[in-house]
């Protein structure tokens, strides 16, 4: 054995117990943030099927118990659960379709064509993202009640279409479709909006997955625009109507709890079916050569 293989070997050796230290510190922080971070998801499903007098036990229980049915049943007598499911349900997917359209169509418009006071217009629509939502609550509910649309869903849907956010996602990743692309299809004859569908679109799968998941949870988790404009207790969205079964004397938090682990199922399913393409989606358009 030469001396520089023993001198190395001697170096690796000092070095493990180091390196293994670092491992075992780094496995047991992961460990800390995984369960930081489900723990409150099983204290959920532990509460929904748990009565309200079981959640405030001394010791609290730890395990699943036998009253999920019966909070189902209380929730659904109380604030016709089925029917919010449907209404949240139907008003975040035509929602996320529209202002996919919206927002699609005008990052492909800033990020592809020329025209006077595009880069003033963006940098307008941009300021959007900076100033609270709170802000345009009062104008955006007396337009609705000129319209008379009060305590109907288009009022739910129409007014955040054209999202700041969604327009710079696409914007950015559109930018990196190359214009001899567009140009060649151009020489070949295609229309624009054949354009847009068969070039632009395809590879853009990653970008609209990330954009769709933001739009539907977006409007799922939406309170405040819903709260005020509607009315009726069976147009009512998730969040609202989970909001309204907090009694002034008596609450049912077993039922509310079990309410709120089904609206976490279909944000759930939503980003499993498109996971894949989130992060691709996010970062399209980060890196410009």
């Amino acid at each position: 054995m030469t001396p520089t293989t023993t001198t190395a070997a001697r170096r690796r050796t000092k070095g493990a117990p180091g390196h293994l230290r670092n491992s075992i510190v780094l496995t047991w922080g992961l460990a800390i943030a995984l369960a930081a971070v489900l723990l409150p998801f099983y204290w959920l499903v532990v509460g929904a099927t748990r009565s309200t007098g079981e959640i405030f036990d001394s010791p609290p229980p730890l395990t699943p118990g036998g009253h999920l049915l019966d909070n189902l049943q209380s929730l659904q007598d109380t604030a016709q659960f089925g029917r919010v499911v449907l209404n949240s349900l139907g008003i975040a997917a035509v929602y996320t379709l529209c202002a996919g359209t919206v927002c699609t169509l005008a990052g492909y418009a800033f990020a592809k064509y020329r025209f006077r006071g595009r880069d003033l217009l963006f940098g307008v629509l941009m300021l959007g993202l900076v100033v609270p939502g709170q802000v345009t609550l009062v104008p955006l509910f007396k337009l609705m009640g000129e319209l008379e649309w009060l305590n109907t869903y288009q009022a739910v849907i129409l007014p955040n279409l054209a999202l700041p956010f969604g327009i710079f996602l696409m914007r950015q990743s559109m930018g990196t479709i190359p214009d001899e692309l567009l140009d060649s299809g151009r020489v070949d004859g295609c229309g624009e909006f054949r354009l847009f569908l068969k070039v632009v679109l395809p590879p853009m799968r990653p970008a609209l997955a990330a954009l769709g998941i933001f739009l539907f949870l977006f409007q799922w988790n939406d309170f405040v625009w819903p709260l005020i404009v509607l009315r009726d207790s069976a147009s009512l969205t998730v969040p609202v109507a989970l909001a309204s079964l907090k009694g002034v004397v008596n609450t049912d938090y077993g039922a509310i709890l079990a309410g709120t682990a089904v609206a976490a199922i279909p944000m759930a399913v939503v980003f499993l079916a498109l996971q894949r393409h989130f992060v691709s989606g996010l970062l399209a358009g980060a890196v410009k050569e």
